[in-house]
């Protein structure tokens, strides 16, 4: 009687050590979840866009496995004058979801939505990434503000297409004429004596008449033309046009070496490139963000810039310009197929 006495009790302790161990399961899966960070991310332009796309996989690499992420897009290339409007919005999601750390994406994201709202104002780290002005015109780094930069491989670019045509003389450079745009001029005016060709214009257009209108002067004064920034142009009804419509413009007027500063640009029509990466802007800034949530002050993480360079080659355009290119150009090199 004592045995089944024991043997009974012992399947009730059983009983009653599973639901302890299930208790315990829970419990461990709602700490687990309540470690977790929350991340407000804050992009500059529109969820399609490529750059975008880009530093969405950066940061999704780096905080996946510890923060859940929010992402708000302010859509300034599409419809930049509505940019402060929904800035604001994008701080009335701040305020309601409280996040443990902020990315803001690229210089719109900061002059409408980190300067007026989160600069200074509050606790909260804040990581910018795709900055292409001088960290000071934003008050950065500031007491809960660091980031990285965003500086275009031009050198390396010109260096590179050199390489495979050594008659270039001289470069133009053509952008929107955006932040973007004007932080790509001064950074080829300060780096142009190290450039091997000479800088023989560079050209911001804000419509598709002024970019229309450059078509004599490129061909007369550029061996190469070096593109950047593009989305946005105003077409002949005041719409903004894609990047790839206006680099399909662009190859239009201009039959020369053709050069981008990222890699969807050569995708969509230009020779070759050494591009700076997104995913490179979005790692970053969300390892930045990783240190600072985990308790690293702020002023201890200073202000970086983007280092990596990839060299891209459209083999699509190379072909169709009856190039030859020697084994050490393509040695290290990606070669993609143009996108119809």
């Amino acid at each position: 009687m004592s045995r089944e006495g024991g043997g009974a009790g012992g399947v009730v302790m059983r009983i009653l050590l599973f639901f302890v161990f299930l208790a315990g399961l829970a419990n461990a899966g709602t700490a687990s979840a309540a470690d977790r960070f929350k991340v407000l991310v804050v992009m500059s332009y529109e969820e399609d866009n490529p750059w975008v796309k880009d530093i969405s996989e950066g940061i999704g690499r780096v905080l996946g496995d510890t923060s859940d992420v929010t992402t708000f897009h302010l859509n300034t290339k599409l419809n930049r004058p509505g940019g402060p409007e929904k800035a604001r919005e994008a701080h009335e999601l701040f305020q309601r979801l409280k996040p443990d750390g902020v990315i803001a994406a690229d210089d719109d994201a900061q002059e409408m939505f980190v300067v007026p709202y989160l600069r200074d104002q509050v606790r909260t780290p804040v990581m910018f990434c795709g900055v292409n002005a001088a960290a000071e015109k934003y008050g950065y780094p500031s007491s809960n503000v660091s980031g990285i930069l965003e500086r275009a491989h031009a050198r390396e670019s010109l260096s590179f297409i050199k390489q495979m045509l050594p008659n270039i003389r001289s470069v133009c450079f053509l952008t929107h004429n955006v932040p973007a745009g004007l932080a790509l001029r001064a950074q080829v005016e300060a780096e142009k004596g190290t450039y091997p060709a000479k800088v023989a214009a560079f050209h911001l257009v804000g419509t598709l008449g002024e970019l229309e209108g450059l078509a004599g002067g490129l061909r007369k004064d550029c061996d190469a033309l070096l593109v950047d920034s593009l989305e946005g142009v105003l077409d002949s009804d005041s719409r903004p046009m894609r990047g790839a419509d206006v680099i399909g413009v662009i190859r239009g007027l201009y039959d020369g070496p053709l050069l981008g500063g990222n890699r969807y640009q050569v995708e969509q029509g230009a020779w070759a490139a050494v591009v700076k990466t997104g995913k490179e802007q979005g790692e970053t800034s969300a390892d930045m963000l990783l240190k600072a949530m985990r308790g690293m002050p702020v002023a201890d993480i200073p202000v970086t810039r983007n280092g990596k360079g990839q060299r891209i080659i459209n083999v699509t355009a190379i072909e169709s310009h009856k190039i030859s290119l020697r084994p050490i150009i393509l040695k290290g090199a990606t070669l993609i197929r143009q996108q119809p």
